[in-house]
């Protein structure tokens, strides 16, 4: 990574403080970048790797805009939450900054109805899916329930009897920018996420790792990745035509399938670092420096398929993204035992004062582990062990249940 834009003296606003965001904030000054970060949040735990701390929601694209303006900057990124990617890609359009994507493929990769309309057009294997603006969708339990241009399960419902579809709805619409629902066939069968970089229109998959969720009505909410899949080669071939079809050729992108008989099918695309901390696992798995390569990205280095996969190599017979969840109330302390077999990594989200309540949301985690092992079996092993020696200390629980 040495000798290019992205080195030290470049200067880069980053959309987002909160866990998603730590660890391209914590490669931005490993490798000497200045950051302006925002964030409405301001305990958000990414203000800490922070040159420069801005209180401003990453929704709020004036603020932002006039923000950026002000700062002789060399680029801005939105890593690892969706509506700030098409925000980062407009402003940088606007001051004339090197953007890897440009606002026409923002929009397809941040509203979900568009997204379908695109992927629908170019053939790709998706779920059947509708758009209402009122009335009782065609498509029935099972179902998904999810406002189009809404992010981290907002207004997201999984409806398994038809009585509770209107109810589903009326969340949706209540959050919906538009007014607008999507409502799509529920896919029973593996979920797996594929992590990959594009240069030039050339996709590189780098790790497909198998997303393990959270029952309702935390639905949707990752509870570990896992790596490797052994879903992956199908998963990646499907993944390089949705990329192709949302016109994302170049910087990293995020693809969630689920593998149903008929085999992979995109449930959703994100042109962006993935919020679950998946460049520390591709980086464990196989030495390659995704926040590296997204930073470069974002600054305007030119990179070829060959940069990307210079470093790869698989390092470990298995990786484990293993998050964890504290039991409602006011947090009072945390404990974290050291010397657990193959922790790479720990992270605590909160600290004490912050008040957990029940798992609904990816941002009701508490925090995550990074645990590496000889083979899968041994990373899942010990990634549980890992998991069950982390004690979070609440007071007042059951008045938050």
């Amino acid at each position: 990574m040495e000798g290019h834009p992205g080195e030290s003296n470049s200067r880069l606003l980053v959309l987002g403080a909160g866990p998603a965001q730590l660890g391209l904030l914590e490669a931005a000054r490993a490798h000497g970048v200045w950051t302006a970060v925002c964030d409405r949040d301001p305990a958000a735990p990414g203000f800490e790797l922070a040159d420069r701390r801005c209180l401003v929601s990453t929704e709020d694209e004036p603020a932002i805009e006039r923000l950026a303006a002000a700062l002789d900057l060399d680029g801005v990124i939105a890593p690892g939450t969706d509506w700030p990617v098409a925000v980062a890609a407009r402003i940088a359009e606007k001051l004339k900054l090197p953007h890897p994507i440009s606002p026409a493929t923002a929009v397809l990769v941040t509203n979900k109805q568009r997204q379908r309309e695109a992927l629908a057009a170019a053939g790709v294997p998706q779920p059947h899916w509708e758009v209402l603006s009122d009335g009782t969708p065609e498509l029935g339990a099972p179902c998904v329930v999810k406002a189009p241009d809404r992010q981290g399960q907002k207004g997201l419902s999984l409806v398994t009897d038809d009585a509770d579809l209107e109810e589903a709805l009326g969340v949706a619409r209540g959050v919906s920018r538009s007014g607008v629902v999507l409502v799509e066939e529920y896919v029973d069968g593996p979920e797996v996420t594929v992590i990959g970089f594009s240069c030039d229109g050339e996709f590189v998959p780098l790790a497909a790792t198998d997303r393990i969720t959270a029952d309702p009505p935390a639905f949707g909410v990752a509870l570990a990745h896992v790596w490797p899949s052994p879903y992956a080669e199908a998963a990646a071939e499907v993944t390089r035509r949705a990329i192709a079809a949302l016109g994302i050729d170049d910087g990293p992108s995020y693809t969630q399938l689920r593998l149903s008989a008929g085999g992979p099918e995109v449930i959703e695309v994100a042109a962006r670092l993935g919020g679950g901390h998946d460049a520390e696992l591709v980086e464990a798995a196989t030495g390659v420096d995704l926040n590296g390569l997204a930073l470069a990205a974002a600054l305007g280095r030119p990179l070829t398929a060959a940069d990307v996969t210079a470093g790869y190599r698989e390092r470990v017979g298995g990786a484990v993204t293993r998050f964890l969840v504290a039991p409602p109330g006011l947090l009072e302390s945390v404990e974290v035992p050291q010397g657990s077999s193959g922790v790479v990594r720990t992270r605590i989200y909160r600290d004490a004062g912050h008040v957990f309540t029940v798992l609904r949301r990816g941002s009701d985690r508490a925090g995550a582990l990074l645990v590496v092992g000889l083979t899968r079996e041994e990373a899942v092993t010990r990634a549980e062990a890992a998991a069950e020696r982390v004690r979070f200390v609440t007071a007042d629980a059951g008045a938050f249940v």
